[in-house]
């Protein structure tokens, strides 16, 4: 069902968060849910994903994660402070170690000079207060191409998160 290198890093974060006793919850939006996908269809995934919030609209960034009105409105939802505020809400909200979060343009339209479709802002987030930050320019590429690559960086954004040594 998934590119093998999407399934290959999935299977290794299950793998390694299984053996470490660690849980993940995921926060997306342009996404819309494909990382969850890709990580629960691994069998021994329910030892690890807590959870997943599928937050497309402003509305539910705010109410499900707490990310703030003003944030939204000083910089959008395509942004690296929502994409912050997204993974560090994913956290307060669950029972997990660790969140990612995903916040983009998958296009073909909704683009702009400044964030042009291909934009993709990521964060991934510990409880032990680790916090990182990706932007990710893939193109005008095609929304199913956009999107398979916003999981492959989200993917390898856990595994680095994961490996990161605690601030």
């Amino acid at each position: 069902m998934w590119p093998a290198d999407i399934e290959q890093k999935a299977r290794a974060i299950i793998k390694d968060f299984t053996a470490r006793g660690l849980k993940l919850a995921t926060a997306e939006s342009c996404t819309g849910g494909l990382i969850a996908g890709v990580l629960t269809e691994i069998a021994g995934s329910s030892s690890v994903v807590d959870r997943g919030f599928v937050t497309y609209s402003n509305d539910a960034k705010v109410q499900m994660l707490g990310v703030k009105l003003a944030t939204l409105a000083a910089h959008g939802a395509v942004s690296r402070e929502t994409a912050m505020e997204m993974a560090l809400g994913a956290v307060s909200h669950s029972d997990s170690d660790i969140a990612v979060a995903v916040t983009g343009i998958a296009g073909p339209s909704g683009g702009s000079a400044d964030k042009p479709v291909g934009l993709v802002h990521f964060a991934a987030a510990g409880r032990d207060g680790a916090l990182v930050h990706r932007e990710m320019r893939f193109g005008d590429i095609g929304r199913d191409a956009v999107r398979l690559a916003a999981v492959r960086t989200a993917l390898g954004l856990v595994g680095e998160i994961a490996q990161a040594p605690a601030p």
